[in-house]
């Protein structure tokens, strides 16, 4: 059974001035996600700056969110660790606060192999019972999940889907291929939500649905109930923003638009800073032109 089908939000995580976590601005921000449709939410992922907050606080805002959202969509928790060790203390403790569901990043800077990659996602799964969700971005991490790799472990019981933000589509459609439709794939892309989706994808863990949460449900559930050419006029006519949202390292560019839309969400955390004008001016010029401010 899918954890979700359709729009997961890979939220951001609203700061104060002095860099803790702004709590009511988080609950407001996620009520306006689930008041929009958006199937699920992500928390403490790379949108929510999760490197940058301390495992207690890390738990603190999972299980903050899992309590506001009260069951009224899933909530998948980033636990990922470039440490197998403390990946499967963060994924135990995510599991307690209350998360439906785990998504595990590769191993960063200490680059395992693919070998490696099938003993360190065995054991995380091994340590829970709470259904994972493998992450490839080997644009930051380094490390790509090549297709045979998640053949392998779409065996263990509880790794029951893919985020896949490589960017290879070919790869993508090779893991549809090989691991067949009981194990999930979902878009870690916003510019390759529509050909993810075509090749057997369930949905989009998505930056863009920070500020276009409507439109980005609707595109994935106009696709999968067979209206492929309204989903095709979304796609298209908010991929100059979702591109946008990437001119700079995320959450950069995503948490400038949410702060210029009035969502309060704070400022970003060294070694992330303001934009560069130029790109700041490109961003509000693709806001304005979908209305957003």
């Amino acid at each position: 059974m899918s954890i979700f089908t359709g729009s997961a939000v890979a939220i951001v995580t609203p700061f104060n001035d002095d860099k803790s976590i702004n709590y009511d601005a988080f609950r407001k921000i996620v009520e306006r996600q689930i008041a929009a449709g958006t199937d699920a939410i992500l928390v403490a992922g790379t949108s929510g700056e999760a490197t940058v907050i301390d495992d207690a606080e890390q738990i603190k805002l999972i299980k903050y969110c899992v309590d506001i959202v009260n069951k009224r969509v899933p909530v998948i928790a980033g636990a990922g660790s470039n440490i197998t060790s403390h990946a499967c203390e963060l994924a135990k403790l995510s599991e307690e606060a209350g998360a439906d569901a785990l998504l595990m990043v590769t191993p960063y800077y200490n680059k395992t192999t693919q070998k490696g990659l099938v003993k360190h996602y065995t054991e995380i799964a091994n340590s829970v019972s709470t259904p994972i969700i493998l992450y490839s971005v080997s644009g930051r991490t380094g490390l790509n999940i090549a297709p045979e790799t998640v053949y392998e472990l779409s065996k263990v019981k509880n790794i029951v889907a893919i985020k896949e933000a490589s960017g290879n589509l070919s790869q993508i459609a090779k893991i549809a291929q090989m691991c067949g439709p009981d194990f999930d794939i979902y878009s870690g892309n916003d510019d390759q939500t529509l050909p993810i989706l075509s090749v057997g994808g369930k949905g989009v863990i998505s930056v863009l649905a920070n500020v276009m949460p409507k439109e980005v449900h609707e595109m994935v559930t106009k696709f999968l109930s067979g209206d492929i050419a309204g989903s095709r006029r979304i796609f298209l006519d908010t991929l100059p923003l979702a591109n946008a949202l990437f001119i700079e390292t995320n959450p950069i560019p995503v948490k400038t638009a949410c702060n210029l839309m009035g969502m309060n969400a704070g400022p970003l955390v060294a070694p992330l800073y303001d934009m560069e004008p130029a790109n700041l001016e490109k961003l509000k010029a693709e806001l304005k032109a979908q209305n957003l401010i």
